[in-house]
């Protein structure tokens, strides 16, 4: 009775490991099929992007733009001003009835003179801040208009992907998850845990050349043994991965390729 629980317990085991192979099998064909879109989803992300602040810059120019069109306008109507109080005191020079009043007068003449000056060059100035504003703007037009162009092409081409491989992926993922209900809960944890750490999403590999098949280090024999015997899962002293043996994994190819 005692040999027929151990048998039934290494059974368990033998089939645990299975399906977590199985399991890697499958999210690596997934794997695959993120590689095969790339960096085409960031650099869609990216453009975007870049296009917003493109268009808030164009916003923000058109906005200055205004704003010194508005400054120009009122330096004029200082100048129309200043103009009409020049004449105003120069017709009132005719009428003066002594020195003081003379060179009061005088003054208020240079005073609007000096605002005219100024408000000149204020104009110069801000006509020359509008055209500086105009370049920019033109050219982050441009450059909005070249990422635009980009931005439809790796859309497209991102679209073809997706639509090349959605049906598969659905697919994978539907048995992944299938295949997740055959695994104890703690497994399937540390499964996902160690996948997440690896660099190349491996969680569970065989041995190769006596070594790990994820992180190449030499596997002891004794170890390698124990693994073949199937009676415990074995994870690798130096990257932490599930190891199997190869003809572990060589059934489970066989029996899903059939």
């Amino acid at each position: 009775m005692a040999e027929k629980t151990t048998e039934s317990k290494e059974v368990l085991i033998e089939d645990k490991l299975k399906s977590l192979y199985k399991l890697q099998t499958i999210v690596s064909q997934i794997d695959k099929i993120k590689i095969l879109r790339g960096e085409l989803p960031s650099e869609v992300q990216d453009l975007e992007d870049e296009i917003v602040g493109l268009q808030t810059r164009i916003a923000n120019c058109e906005t200055d733009i205004h704003k010194f069109e508005g400054d120009i306008s009122s330096n004029k109507l200082d100048i129309s001003n200043a103009e009409s109080a020049i004449a105003k005191y120069k017709a009132q020079l005719d009428n003066v009835r002594n020195n003081r009043e003379y060179d009061h007068l005088n003054k208020e003449v240079e005073f609007e003179e000096l605002n005219i000056t100024l408000a000149n060059k204020n104009i110069k100035e801000l006509s020359i801040s509008i055209e500086r504003k105009k370049e920019e703007q033109e050219k982050a037009t441009q450059l909005m208009e070249e990422k635009n162009t980009v931005l439809a092409e790796k859309k497209e081409e991102l679209e073809e992907i997706i639509v090349e491989t959605k049906q598969e992926e659905e697919t994978l993922r539907e048995q992944a998850k299938s295949v997740e209900t055959e695994i104890e809960p703690r497994l399937l944890t540390a499964f996902k845990r160690i996948r997440k750490n690896a660099r190349n999403g491996l969680a569970v590999v065989d041995i190769e050349r006596d070594a790990c098949g994820g992180c190449f280090n030499k596997i002891p024999a004794q170890r390698q043994l124990d693994i073949r015997l199937r009676k415990k899962v074995i994870v690798c002293e130096h990257c932490g991965r599930i190891l199997i043996d190869p003809d572990l994994a060589r059934e489970v190819v066989k029996a899903e390729s059939k």
